[in-house]
């Protein structure tokens, strides 16, 4: 897949109603691993007080949270949907946070962009972050 620019956006404003509106995040590819940025980025989200749910195929643990393999898996209403997984990917993971029903906005970290699943997140009447780092943008808020 070729490196896309974000068509579909939310601006600074709508960043923060979602986060003034988010309580529980699902985590796609959070690392167990501290050096890395979704491990990072999901303690910091933890720590600010957000309920963190990891989805990661090989740990039964992250942060001392129960890790799932899916998203379909969680068993709690998840508000948004925290990608770290390649663009190519997040076409399913839009379509498995669709069937769910629950999820109010999909957000890819910096560098994942994929307009397609985007489109279709946002005509599921979700709200749609590209490109952009949760706890960059929650720092800068708040």
């Amino acid at each position: 897949m070729q490196c896309e620019f974000a068509t579909i956006n939310s601006n600074k404003e709508e960043i923060k109603s979602i986060f003034e509106n988010t309580k529980t995040i699902a985590i796609i590819g959070c690392s167990p691993d501290p050096t890395k940025a979704s491990n990072k980025v999901a303690k910091y989200l933890k720590d600010a007080g957000f309920k963190i749910f990891p989805v990661y195929p090989k740990e039964d643990e992250i942060l001392g949270e129960k890790v799932y393999k899916h998203l379909s898996d969680i068993p709690e209403k998840i508000d948004m949907v925290d990608i770290f997984r390649k663009p190519e990917v997040i076409d399913k993971i839009v379509d498995e946070a669709i069937k769910r029903g629950d999820i109010d906005t999909i957000w890819t970290q910096l560098g994942l962009v994929n307009n397609d699943a985007a489109k279709k997140a946002i005509d599921a009447g979700m709200k749609v972050v590209q490109n952009n780092c949760t706890k960059m943008e929650h720092e800068a808020l708040f």
